[in-house]
């Protein structure tokens, strides 16, 4: 038997750190990582998909959501089983009963709202059994995977367990307490494979307990995230084996970039020109340039904002420091002529007063040099 097993889809996740129109379009890559799992449950021909919770980011997704998440799965026709994580628990109000209401869930997708064996008959013709650990609270602090121990099950069927929560001891130790798992549950419960949901990164815990982490990553944490996994399982007790396969449409990546001469400054525009369209990118600037590296790296940050897919920058660590020739540049009549003099004498005071003169200086810098070009887009 085949199985394809992933987690933590979070749809309707809004992304409040960009700007909303690239927001929007990361909100949207997660409803269609779902319509590429659909393909690759086709191409691989797996019996069935397994979701290890989070299906929703949330109880109150919008309906038009909830009725598009279920549209998406149609590319594949075999079982679909999804689980109630802790941001959409199970709870007596749930997106779950609102997505019932609706009368969006296809006949071909179970939800799995109880703790209780769940006989499957997969895509190909295989029979197997599911134990799912639904959330029915968004925290816990008991092992909702027990049960698994005891559970009696048809001799001769796999035993497949799914549940949503932290591996004691395996993750770090400020989410071990919340929803924990037994590391040693399949073990334990006598399961063929326990797929698990929760950590957004692909993880291994043993040799049959795996998380899959989200199939679309969500964060710049470089922990596996944007992959499926294709599970092999020949008979009962047989070691499954695991292939993860790619999910992800964008890359996550953080530039931490520190200029201290013109070395790095080389660097830093290099590293800017990698971004292109499949990129979400979050830089971070620092050190100390002169006014035309400053330039050079505005207008190489302008033009990877408009590359990107969703871009931030924060560069309040880069200081100005201004060379003498850059200074004598700086020229301006009447009041703004006086202000320009002082902002240039006030350089050479101590701490905070000559760094406010500096972001000054830089901003009349800019605001020059877009005169400049304005004048000569006039004169074309």
């Amino acid at each position: 038997m085949k199985i394809l097993h992933t987690a933590d889809w979070q749809i309707g996740r809004i992304y409040s750190q960009f700007d909303a129109g690239d927001a929007a379009e990361l909100t949207n890559a997660r409803l269609e990582g779902v319509r590429r799992i659909a393909r690759l449950a086709v191409d691989h021909e797996v019996d069935a998909v397994l979701v290890a919770g989070d299906v929703f980011d949330s109880q109150t997704p919008r309906d038009k959501t909830v009725v598009r998440l279920f549209e998406a799965l149609s590319g594949f026709d075999g079982p679909w089983l999804m689980l109630p994580g802790n941001h959409d628990a199970a709870l007596p109000e749930s997106v779950w009963e609102l997505a019932k209401r609706l009368g969006a869930v296809p006949s071909n997708v179970v939800l799995c709202l109880n703790p209780e064996p769940l006989e499957v008959l997969g895509r190909g013709g295989t029979r197997f059994t599911v134990l799912p650990a639904p959330l029915t609270q968004r925290r816990t602090h008991a092992d909702l995977t027990e049960w698994f121990d005891h559970a009696q099950t048809p001799e001769g069927m796999l035993r497949i367990g799914l549940a949503h929560g932290s591996a004691s001891g395996i993750l770090a130790e400020d989410i071990d307490s919340p929803n924990p798992v037994a590391a040693d549950r399949a073990m334990r419960a006598r399961l063929d494979y326990l797929a698990l949901g929760d950590w957004h990164g692909m993880k291994q815990v043993n040799e049959r307990t795996w998380y899959s982490g989200t199939h679309e990553p969500d964060r710049f944490r470089d922990n596996g995230s944007g992959h499926a996994l294709i599970v092999e399982l020949d008979a009962p007790g047989a070691m499954p084996r695991v292939t993860p396969i790619e999910t992800a449409s964008y890359r996550w990546t953080q530039l931490q970039l520190q200029v201290l001469g013109e070395a790095d400054a080389e660097l830093a525009l290099e590293a800017l020109a990698t971004i292109d369209a499949k990129s979400v990118v979050q830089v971070s600037l620092a050190g100390s340039c002169d006014m035309a590296t400053q330039a050079r790296l505005e207008a190489a940050l302008r033009s990877a904002e408009h590359r990107a897919a969703a871009f931030s920058v924060q560069q309040h660590g880069l200081r100005l420091a201004p060379t003498e020739a850059d200074l004598q540049a700086l020229r301006a009549d009447g009041f703004v002529g006086e202000t320009l003099s002082e902002l240039k004498s006030q350089l050479q005071l101590p701490g905070e007063q000559a760094d406010l003169a500096r972001d000054a200086l830089l901003e009349l810098a800019r605001i020059q040099r877009e005169s400049i070009v304005a004048g000569r887009g006039a004169g074309a």
